[in-house]
């Protein structure tokens, strides 16, 4: 391994940018729908390797000197979302008439713009890097902080956060009971980077120890939790029927198709219990369900009143409009209602956190001068977000905590609320992703919001996954991509979070700091023994 650790470091030029290139692509087989762990084993040793055998040239300027880390940092952040986001360019490819010229921008744009966090992970790192055991805490420390900023700035997109790829099993879930996803990806790269001390020796078995321990810790801790009791249903108990039509997007988007994709989601709404179970209170149809504007429509109302038995609800995605006021442009939300068995709308919510480019036009007033629009909102300016987070009440006095689509991602906006509810409820419409590793890497990462939260999960999406997770992670249910039906269970009742939200944000800084006491201080110890 040292012969290997010596080649790849004394790589320089187009080889070195192209080895880390490499080393990011490999990366992304610790994602769904692969979730092989090992391969960041490999691929971050290799960018420590990199990152030895590139030190800036103090004659030159910070920039100068940080230059060799940035270009390691960057090719590998675009490795690895160039091979983990390509499928974004199918939903361009729907309405390619219109879109297709924009297929540059997101398979290639998008993943050299986010490569620009990873840049500034291992410049951060290099300014405290050494030659033993401190190197890995600086690299696990420079992630950690650029995996934080990804997760807020330019409204935040942390998909595909390193810490996932040390979760990729209910077993290796528990943890994110205790700690944040932000301390998971620094303990993340800790963990995978560590064997790169057995090819260069120094602080070897400091390194190797520490980082057993914290894996170690990472199973046992999965194994202790999953072997306690599953959480009960809740009382009293709520049997959920999730409904997964598998409309293709393009029908959806077609005003002639409108009434015959409602009737679809009637359709399956009807479909006698499974095995004879007991009928279910709760219908959840996916996001934009509802493909027309259904204050506008009482004739939809009344016919969702046909299918509902005594008692039930449904909840379903739709368009939401409100007048502005005279004069003004209507503002249309992308929503959930849930509406009773008489078609009347009992409660709503809107989403808060929308998608930039998808749902709504940034810099609208230049952008749309130059003929632009938003990909996925079809009304006039796109969708407006909501100010704050409706609560949805249920049958038995419930409370469901409202997910629209990628907001299930943003762990740091969910926690703390999300423990006010019983139930997180996720809709979403992959079928813009078409059969690509989109949507499980999207229903893996809404499954950790259980975890963090304690909280069971009803996911519902136009084609996959749609599920029923428990407060641990753990699949009750499911229907997966392009299976067309319906699936009824019984919903699982909370469970206890070790940590909240604060503490849990407490900690971040906490090891943040002591991984950067660590490097600082073998930093320290470095310059003096090299003077």
């Amino acid at each position: 391994m040292s012969r290997l650790a010596g080649r790849i470091m004394l790589l320089s030029g187009v080889s070195r940018v192209f080895i880390a290139f490499l080393a990011g692509l490999l990366t992304v087989l610790t994602q769904p729908p692969f979730g092989i762990f090992a391969a960041a084993f490999v691929s971050f040793p290799v960018l420590v390797w990199l990152i030895d055998g590139a030190p800036g040239d103090p004659e030159r300027g910070l920039l100068g000197r940080l230059w060799p880390a940035l270009s390691i940092g960057w090719s590998f952040g675009f490795g690895y979302f160039l091979d983990g986001l390509w499928w974004l360019g199918n939903a361009l490819l729907i309405e390619a008439d219109l879109f297709a010229w924009a297929l540059p921008l997101a398979v290639v744009g998008l993943p050299a713009f986010l490569a620009l966090f990873y840049a500034f992970a291992v410049a951060l790192a290099r300014c405290i890097w050494s030659d033993g055991m401190g190197r890995i805490a600086a690299l696990a420390f420079g992630f950690g902080i650029a995996e934080w900023l990804r997760g807020f700035l330019f409204t935040g997109f942390p998909w595909n956060a390193i810490g996932y790829a040390l979760m990729p099993m209910p077993l290796m879930m528990q943890s994110a009971s205790v700690v944040n996803l932000a301390t998971i990806n620094m303990v993340a790269v800790f963990v995978f980077a560590a064997p790169a001390l057995i090819a260069t020796g120094k602080g070897a078995r400091a390194g190797l120890a520490v980082a057993v321990v914290l894996f170690a810790a990472h199973l046992a801790f999965g194994f202790y939790r999953l072997a306690q009791p599953a959480p009960q249903p809740l009382t009293p108990e709520l049997t959920v029927r999730l409904v997964q039509p598998v409309v293709d997007q393009a029908m959806k988007l077609d005003d002639t198709e409108r009434a015959s994709v409602f009737e679809e989601h009637l359709a399956l709404t009807t479909v006698p219990g499974q095995d004879g179970g007991k009928r279910p209170d709760i219908i959840v149809w996916p996001e934009t369900s509802i493909p027309f504007i259904l204050t506008d429509n009482p004739d939809a109302l009344a016919s969702i009143a046909e299918v509902l038995e005594e008692g039930q609800v449904l909840v379903a995605g739709a368009v939401r409009v409100e007048d502005a006021g005279a004069g003004l442009p209507r503002r249309f939300y992308n929503s959930i209602y849930a509406i009773d068995d008489r078609g009347q709308i009992i409660g709503a919510a809107d989403k808060v956190h929308l998608v930039p480019f998808g749902e709504y036009l940034p810099f609208e007033d230049v952008l749309a001068s130059w003929g632009l629009s938003a990909v996925a909102a079809s009304m006039p300016g796109g969708f407006s977000p909501a100010q704050t987070r409706t609560l949805l009440t249920l049958p038995g006095g419930r409370t469901a905590y409202p997910l629209i689509c990628y907001e299930a991602i943003f762990a740091d906006e969910i926690e703390g609320n999300a423990r006010l509810a019983d139930i997180l409820l996720n809709i979403t419409n992959d079928a813009w992703f078409g059969d690509t590793p989109g949507p499980r890497q999207h229903f893996h990462q809404a499954r950790l919001r259980t975890v963090e939260t304690g909280t069971p999960m009803i996911r519902a999406a136009n084609n996959g996954i749609s599920a029923i997770v428990d407060a641990r992670g753990v699949l009750v249910v499911g229907l997966g991509y392009n299976y067309k039906g319906v699936t009824d269970t019984i919903l699982p009742g909370k469970m206890l979070s070790v940590t909240d939200a604060a503490t849990r944000g407490r900690i971040f800084w906490l090891a943040a700091g002591m991984l950067f006491l660590v490097a600082a201080f073998s930093r320290i110890g470095f310059n003096i023994r090299k003077n």
